[in-house]
């Protein structure tokens, strides 16, 4: 069984955060937009991100979670950490952090495969890839009939 519900999934990046939906019955992942980012500023795409959220009213955010090839925390965790922590202090619906090793990589591969430039598109993989966390989540979900990913909590930020 899985939860039914509109989501919003985000693939969070320094330069740029693509940014996922999907139906209230799960069946279709679709990209919403990519927002602009700074890590110098994150307020801007903070507040974009706060607005996607009133205007599709998911009933959770899936965040991508960028732990490294062998399944630990490090940097980038550190970031996306403090990036949660924002999100959460701004939104009012639950936000699970889900393992998103590669997907910004694999999408960039299967564009190159069918000879799109990368450099072009950027702006598009940032989509494709929240898209592809979301529905790893939701098949993860429908296997399981568990939720997929760990619930952040700011006092508990790696969900231990």
């Amino acid at each position: 069984m899985i939860r039914k519900g509109v989501r919003l999934a985000i693939d969070w990046g320094k330069a740029r955060v693509g940014v996922a939906a999907c139906d209230r019955d799960c069946l279709l992942c679709y990209p919403v937009e990519t927002v602009s980012n700074s890590a110098k500023d994150p307020e801007p795409a903070l507040r974009r991100i706060a607005e996607l959220v009133s205007e599709y009213d998911p009933f959770e955010l899936i965040l991508g979670w960028p732990i490294d090839l062998r399944g630990k925390n490090g940097l980038a965790v550190q970031h996306m950490t403090k990036v949660a922590a924002m999100l959460s202090q701004r939104l009012s619906i639950p936000i699970r952090v889900v393992d998103e090793r590669l997907s910004t990589a694999t999408v960039a591969k299967q564009f190159e495969e069918i000879g799109r430039n990368t450099k072009k598109r950027r702006a598009v993989i940032d989509q494709a890839a929240a898209v592809s966390i979301l529905e790893q989540a939701l098949e993860k979900e429908r296997q399981t009939g568990l939720p997929a990913g760990k619930l952040f909590r700011i006092d508990d930020p790696d969900g231990s």
